[in-house]
């Protein structure tokens, strides 16, 4: 099993062993989209859902949810990051919420990982925030969109 980098030779998962690497400034950006009721975006928009501001609560559960991520995701590192943003907007053409991540940090491990947790687990909470007034939301498109630092970068991903 040695050609899979999370198994020991022996076939156990193992974490990656990351100490030889040298340290360098990692970024990643995510995105991702929750469809909604014109009905729910007039809600969200004026700020009159039952949970309260859906802005500023998804937003701090997508950041708290980047500090956590070696806590959720087994065989991730933790890591000291310097910057997470979340943001969150109306996209009433495409008829939902529209979500994005950046992280940064100086590391020896990229930070695709916890800007793709940030997303979903922003997803999720306007999914929370808004299950009493929309019975119909789907969470949709949740990918990484740019990575640097390391050994290969990802710019501008569709």
């Amino acid at each position: 099993m040695a050609e899979f980098s999370h198994y020991s030779e022996d076939g156990n998962p193992v974490m990656v062993d990351i100490s030889v690497k040298k340290a360098t400034m990692r970024t990643a950006k995510a995105t991702g989209f929750v469809k909604l009721q014109k009905s729910t975006l007039d809600l969200v928009d004026r700020r009159l859902l039952p949970k309260g501001d859906l802005f500023q609560i998804a937003k701090i559960a997508g950041i708290m949810a980047a500090k956590r991520n070696a806590e959720l995701i087994p065989m991730c590192h933790p890591l000291a990051l310097s910057f997470i943003d979340v943001t969150i907007e109306l996209d009433y053409d495409a008829g939902g919420v529209r979500i994005r991540s950046e992280i940064r940090l100086e590391g020896k491990t990229g930070a695709e990982m916890e800007a793709l947790t940030a997303v979903s687990i922003a997803a999720l909470t306007v999914y929370d925030m808004c299950k009493a007034v929309d019975k119909t939301m789907v969470l949709e498109d949740i990918k990484l969109v740019e990575k640097t630092g390391g050994k290969s970068d990802l710019i501008d991903a569709p």
